[in-house]
């Protein structure tokens, strides 16, 4: 297995679908980075060579991924909690941030529902 940031990317699929298991990079990022580094998009990351991997080590470092990027987004998120904002009240309650109706759903946010009793009739 190929190791690229801390990560063991897996070596049976095509290595521009490795590459997406790196927090940060997607498809559209992958792409780019394996035509930065001139590999070829469907090998797979089995079969690449060091010179290759190393090509692609040194793409991947222009870029804020893994342990810089989750920082970062914490980092965000602790300075709208602290400033006081809307988006930072949203967070700090675990409720949607982005404008979604919370009435209905948004169990992602808000976790399972809480059962409320019935009163007697």
């Amino acid at each position: 297995m190929a190791r690229i940031k801390g990560v063991d990317i897996p070596n049976e699929k095509r290595i521009e679908v490795s590459l997406t298991y790196i927090y940060g990079i997607g498809r559209q990022l992958a792409k780019t980075i394996l035509s930065d580094a001139n590999v070829d998009l469907n090998k797979k990351a089995k079969d690449l060579t060091d010179e290759e991997l190393a090509a692609i080590r040194k793409e991947i470092d222009k870029y804020p991924v893994e342990g810089d990027l989750r920082r970062e987004v914490a980092l965000s998120i602790k300075n709208l909690k602290e400033i006081g904002c809307y988006r930072g009240k949203r967070h700090i309650k675990g409720l949607p941030v982005r404008g979604q109706r919370t009435s209905r759903n948004a169990r992602t946010r808000k976790g399972k529902g809480k059962v409320v009793a019935n009163k007697k009739k």
